[in-house]
């Protein structure tokens, strides 16, 4: 049908990558965060994405990273557990030479748990729908305190479930539900 995207590819949305497509694998629980959603959530970031230290941490896609990238973030980081997506992550960032932007092959939660205070500006959580972890990705920003202040959270999660709680020190700053998603964005005000 002319028109229609193909199943297995994200299309960039905005900056220099603008209207590029990525293949995308075809794997169980991977489902790329919608063109609709990333529109909405980088208009809500776009004066905080330039010069960004960002982590996705649940790349899956990596839709939400390479976003970043595209729109000027200084340097992304892709996590992400399955060896396959992590090689095909590796080759779309190669084809679109992105050096700004590097993949590794971890556990979210273990990286999460080493990361550095303040090392961070803008951290992506769009994990498996099922699989309940954002109230933990949420405790470990806030034990952590790997985001600098003024620096932000964006959980993506069904819509059906519980939306996740601001922990100490972070705010709500935005939230939108587009059909079956929930988009929620924190900030972090103070340590």
């Amino acid at each position: 049908m002319a028109g229609t995207k193909p199943k297995n590819s994200i299309r960039i949305i905005g900056g220099d990558w603008r209207g590029r497509r990525l293949p995308v694998l075809d794997l169980p629980g991977l489902r790329p965060s919608g063109d609709r959603c990333r529109e909405t959530l980088f208009n809500w970031l776009q004066a905080h994405v330039p010069g960004a230290v960002c982590v996705d941490l649940f790349a899956g896609s990596g839709a939400l990273g390479l976003e970043a990238a595209s729109r000027g973030a200084a340097r992304v980081t892709l996590l992400e557990k399955n060896s396959a997506v992590v090689s095909h992550l590796d080759l779309n960032i190669h084809h679109l030479a992105a050096t700004q932007v590097k993949v590794e092959q971890a556990d979210a939660l273990a990286w999460l748990s080493r990361a550095q205070p303040s090392s961070l500006d803008i951290v992506f959580v769009d994990p498996p729908f099922d699989e309940g972890l954002t109230p933990r990705v949420m405790d470990l920003l806030c034990e952590t305190r790997c985001v600098n202040a003024g620096g932000f959270a964006y959980f993506e999660t069904a819509a059906s479930r519980e939306p996740v709680t601001a922990g100490p020190g972070w705010s709500s700053w935005r939230e939108k539900t587009l059909g079956q998603v929930r988009m929620q964005l924190f900030r972090f005000e103070s340590a």
